[in-house]
This record gives C-alpha cells, structure tokens and sequence, in this order.
C-alpha cells in the first residue's frame, strides 16, 4: 500500500508518496492553498491519491517539546480529519519533533557540508 505523506503549513502543503511497500518516500509536489479554504487543495490531492493508489496519509504533527499543541498542530488535526472525511483514506499524524535534529545528526556523521545538508533538509522536510 502507499502512503501519501502531508506537511500542511498555511499556504503550501508539501507531498510525498512512498513506494509500494511504505519503506521509502519522495518528495512529489507542493500544494499552494488557503488554509481558510480547507477544500482549496482538494481537486490536487484527489488526483494524486488516485495516480499514486494511495491507501493512507501521515499528516506531520508539530508539537511543542512539552508535549501540549499549538495552532500549527491543531492545524494538522483538522486537516487529518478532512482527508479521511472528503478522500476516504485513513490519516494518522506524526509527532515531528526533532525529526530535523536527528536528519542533521545524520548528515553531520556523513560529514556532508553545511550548504549541501541544507539543501539536503529542506527536501528531507518535504518528505
């Protein structure tokens, strides 16, 4: 099954789609809407899901480091819901805090240059 991976900010959402087995993913497109338009980017990520055969979404959840959740992750929640209400796909949200600590980390032991890890994570994040 694939998976659709979603970072929904408040004018673009970036997408990535895994491979068949859910073990890798790449970064596919950014989505501009309007967060106040919750259906903006509907008739986009309809296409995609139907291309791609996906079978779940993972909405990243940013979440404060004390656990509780701001505007950005009550965001992500409405927007977790909608995909399973209008797309009929289950949508589960994934905690991302520190996941850019622990990509950097990564790279640092690869001892990839500062430019390039960047470059590098400013993809990762679109994943």
């Amino acid at each position: 099954m694939k998976i659709i991976g979603l970072d929904v900010g408040s004018k673009t959402i970036g997408v990535a789609v895994s491979d068949a087995f859910g073990w890798t993913a790449q970064g596919l497109t950014t989505i501009n809407w309007d967060e106040n338009e919750i259906d903006s980017a509907d008739a986009e990520l309809k296409s995609i899901i139907e291309t791609h055969e996906i079978g779940k979404a993972i909405v990243g959840f940013p979440k404060n480091m004390n656990g509780s959740i701001g505007e950005r992750g009550e965001a992500s929640q409405r927007y977790a819901r909608h995909i399973e209400e209008v797309h009929g796909i289950p949508a589960e949200l994934w905690d991302e805090r520190l996941s850019t600590i622990a990509a950097e980390r990564v790279l640092l032991e690869a001892d990839m240059s500062r430019k390039k890890r960047k470059k590098l994570l400013i993809r990762w994040l679109l994943l």
